[in-house]
This record gives structure tokens, sequence and C-alpha cells, in this order.
């Protein structure tokens, strides 16, 4: 993140959205610059990283789904808080953007002020460092800078929402998280994502874990949330 005030990229083609977003987002103490298609966006945002984008989900040239999708396989931009907007409103829309790698996700018509709370939110979302670069809990590495997990050797193929959450789950082995804290660390975001988003992310990391061979390593704790297992005999 910037030294000094935080600089936010917005990818959106319609000229009065531009505006609006310009002024609050710089009203609200932030750099702001802008691109109007989604490949001139990508290569901006590959050229000189931003803290944040906003990116639009219907754009010229390259849709903000494949946008999302370039930009969290690149290794500059992988980290890079990225939040949707888009008139679509259906969950299965949600449940998509997110699953490319989108940090939040804002249906139009919306509010200013919630945007901004938003962006705050994901501005804040930790990025773990350790001395090494690396975390290592029961058996389980991961890599921060070269985003890799593995787990005995052997190599955990995590999506980029999986690699947050165990990142998290890892940085306070045995600590028991709610779904809300989940959100709230691995995504950024607080609000209008149902809970049951964590439980499907859960399902889909256990899974990898398991086929890497680290098995009941994420621990459910009933009516409430999850925690990890710093035992290494619990991932065996």
């Amino acid at each position: 993140m910037s030294l000094l005030s935080p600089r936010i990229l917005i990818v959106e083609d319609e000229p009065a959205q531009v505006e609006i977003l310009r002024f609050n987002m710089e009203q609200a103490g932030y750099e702001v610059s802008v691109e109007t298609d989604g490949e001139k966006g990508v290569q901006a945002a590959l050229e000189d990283p931003p803290d944040l984008i906003l990116l639009d989900w219907m754009l010229p040239n390259l849709s903000g789904i494949e946008a999302c999708r370039r930009l969290r396989k690149a290794r500059k931009t992988r980290e890079i808080p990225i939040i949707l907007l888009t008139a679509r409103s259906e969950e299965r829309d949600k449940i998509r953007g997110l699953d490319i790698g989108a940090d939040d996700y804002v249906t139009k018509p919306y509010s200013i002020k919630e945007l901004i709370a938003r962006v705050r939110s994901a501005l804040r979302r930790p990025t773990t460092r350790s001395t090494d670069g690396k975390l290592v809990v029961g058996g389980i590495e991961v890599d921060i800078e070269t985003h890799k997990a593995r787990f005995d050797e052997k190599t955990i193929h995590l999506g980029p929402t999986e690699f947050r959450l165990l990142v998290v789950l890892m940085q306070n082995p045995e600590r028991v998280f709610s779904r809300s804290q989940l959100l709230d660390q691995a995504w950024g975001i607080t609000a209008e994502l149902d809970t049951r988003t964590v439980d499907v992310h859960i399902g889909r990391l256990r899974r990898a874990l398991a086929r890497a061979g680290a098995r009941n390593v994420v621990r459910t704790i009933r009516g409430f949330g999850y925690a990890l297992e710093s035992v290494s005999e619990a991932a065996r």
C-alpha cells in the first residue's frame, strides 16, 4: 500500500459513474486513476499496481470477470483488493465473481457511503508476512511471496480465496474464527455477503488439503465457525 494516500484504480466505462466515483473517492482522501475498458485496466494495474481496484463487470474489450481472472493470475496484482461493480444481483453472479477472486461485490445502484466503507475495509485486509516470508503449522508450509502452499513437500493446489483463508487460519493456530471474522479478514468485508459463502470455501480448502494428505486440519466449531489444528498429527 502507498506510504501516502492509497491509490484506487477505477475501471468503468460509463462517464457519469466515473465522475461520481472519482469525486467521492478523492473526497475520501484517495488518489484516483481511471481506465475505461478491461484491457487497459489490466495493463494499467500491471504497469503501476494500485492499492485497490474498483472494477465494473460490463466493460468493452474485456469483461470485468475476465479482467479479474487475469489480475489474480499475475504476480504483481494477485493480492490487490478488487471490488466488482455490477447491475447483476443474483446470488449465482455474486458467487461467480467471488470465485474468480474478487474481494467484494457491490450491486448498482449503490450507496456511495457504503462503497467507501467497503473500500476502507478492503484496504484494511491484513497482508501476512514473516521473517522469511513463510508460515509453517503442523507440516503445512505457506510461502507468502510465491503464493504457494505445501504439505510434507507435496503441493496444495488452492484458489486465491482458499489461499487467503488458509493464511488467516495459520496466523492464529487453534484460534476459533467466526464466519463473520473470516469474511472480514479473508475477504476484507463484513456486509452483504452470506456467511454460507465461507462454508463453501472452507469445504474447498479442506478438499485441497486432503488431496495433499493433510486431513482433519480445519476444525468446525458447531454454530460458530472454524479453527486450524496446530498439532501435526491432526494433519495425518
